[in-house]
């Protein structure tokens, strides 16, 4: 007898709805099973199937405030390791380290650079209105729009062309920072403390800092190797402090540290112990004035002498830069003040800047220190005073620059290609078509400059030094960089 006949038509119907509802129930809960399983696995692979590298936001190229930035990936292929620190920068880096063990290198935070850099005023508040052309409008630490046309090599080729320069302009400024990068020692030096702050200021004019690709190492080295030299001596940027010479020395090294130390500040890059050197270096300037209101050898306060053009051009470039950085530095609008009122008491009848004096030229029938005059009083936000005025109206009618011959005072160029430049307007198109080829004409192919002169007598203060292929070379390196360190003035009428 089956188990089937023994069932009643009611039974059985029961069981074959239990059998239909426990199928039903295996399928569904098979189904759950494999969806479960289904999204246990999405949540694993699917973040590594759509996963985005982190974005930095880089400087943009527009001359306007409102643009879109442009965007680069960071390449999260290989894990590339910092290169050691050699012993000058660990000096420097050790200072600021709890570690027993190693010494890291210095912090730096490359995300999003600020796009709020410096404090705008740059070298004066804009340096001047240039109503009358006799004012720029901006420059190093002149941000947004100034330090990123500064910042990337398509605004740079936009500022050259605007402003009088060509692509010629920039290849030549890159071979030689190749150059300087190539010969620098391995201390982080090129000879003494003037020449490195020279090599520094090449590099940040061209807005290369210690997160540039080719030449940061080489830029830190600079920076590490004079800050050194600061907490070595309490301050004193100079490696022969017992030389009558060594102001020139603090001057252009103060000046380099001060605008690296704007620089690291705004792009969050730590170098131990920078700010506080670049603090004591300027306040040294200000506390060692002489009483004429000038700069004097060995910071004699109050010899005969009363000083010099050519030390207090630097000392107000050093101080200018100070400015920028935001530390504290006690008496300095009067220590300006008191400088600005000096240089313009050395503006000849003629329009040209003295020595020592109104009336000593320092280039026989020359002033060839009416730039550095003018420069002073520019940065300064004076640049229309009369006495800029005029002097721009000298250097218009009276500089030469052909530089195989005596006509080539590099020393003096320097510092009229920034003071034109700055004048803006016809001037400058006239001065800017004086210099531009003489110097893109004689670089050297490894990207330094030859000797100027052609063995001739030189119109210029203390030509003996252009016999230093650094030296002259970091000059015309900074004269080329003009284009994009500051801009013109407005370009209005010549008086």
């Amino acid at each position: 007898m089956s188990l089937h006949a023994q069932l009643s038509p009611e039974a059985l119907a029961r069981l074959h709805a239990q059998r239909r509802n426990s199928s039903i129930s295996s399928l569904v809960i098979a189904f759950l099973s494999i969806t479960l399983m289904g999204l246990v696995l999405g949540f694993i692979l699917i973040p590594a199937l759509f996963k985005d590298t982190p974005t930095i936001v880089t400087y943009a190229a527009s001359l306007t405030e409102e643009t879109d930035l442009n965007e680069k990936k960071i390449n999260t292929s290989a894990d590339r390791r910092p290169s050691s620190p050699s012993s000058s920068m660990a000096k420097v880096i050790a200072a600021n380290t709890t570690s027993t063990v190693a010494i890291p290198v210095p912090d730096v935070d490359t995300p999003v650079p600020s796009v709020n850099f410096g404090d705008g005023d740059d070298f004066g508040t804009g340096w001047g209105s240039g109503g009358d052309g006799g004012g720029g409008g901006g420059g190093f630490g002149n941000i947004p729009t100034t330090m990123k046309k500064r910042c990337s090599k398509q605004d740079r080729l936009t500022r050259l062309k605007d402003t009088g320069g060509t692509p010629e302009c920039e290849e030549a400024v890159v071979k030689a920072l190749q150059w300087l990068k190539s010969t620098q020692s391995q201390d982080g030096a090129w000879g003494g403390s003037a020449m490195t702050g020279l090599g520094l200021l090449a590099y940040l004019g061209h807005c290369e800092t210690p997160l540039s690709e080719e030449f940061g190492p080489s830029c830190l080295l600079a920076i590490t190797n004079l800050v050194n030299l600061g907490m070595k001596n309490n301050g004193k940027l100079s490696t022969d402090a017992g030389a009558r010479h060594w102001p020139y020395e603090h001057g252009i090294a103060t000046y380099a540290l001060a605008e690296a130390t704007t620089f690291c500040k705004q792009l969050n890059i730590n170098v131990p112990n920078l700010q506080e050197v670049t603090q004591k270096a300027g306040q040294l300037i200000i506390d060692n004035q002489h009483q004429s209101g000038g700069w004097d050898y060995s910071y004699d306060e109050s010899g005969p002498r009363g000083g010099d053009l050519s030390i207090t051009a630097w000392q107000m470039q050093a101080l200018k830069a100070c400015k920028h950085t935001g530390l504290d530095f006690r008496n300095l609008s009067k220590c300006v003040s008191r400088g600005t009122e000096y240089v313009e008491k050395l503006a000849s009848g003629s329009g040209g800047f003295g020595y020592t004096n109104a009336n000593s030229s320092a280039g026989g029938d020359y002033f060839t220190l009416t730039g550095a005059g003018m420069l002073s009083l520019q940065m300064w936000d004076k640049g229309s005073r009369a006495a800029v005025r005029n002097g721009a109206k000298y250097i218009d009618k009276n500089t030469k620059f052909d530089y195989n011959t005596g006509f080539s005072d590099l020393y003096g160029h320097y510092y009229e290609a920034q003071a034109m430049m700055n004048r803006g307007g016809e001037q400058w198109k006239r001065y800017n078509t004086l210099f531009r080829e003489q110097l893109l004409k004689n670089q050297n192919p490894d990207g330094s400059w030859k000797a100027p002169g052609g063995g001739q007598k030189m119109r210029a203060v203390a030509p003996q030094f252009v016999g230093d292929a650094h030296f002259r070379t970091c000059l015309c390196t900074l004269m080329l960089e003009v284009y994009y360190r500051f801009l013109p003035g407005t370009g209005g009428s010549v008086q």
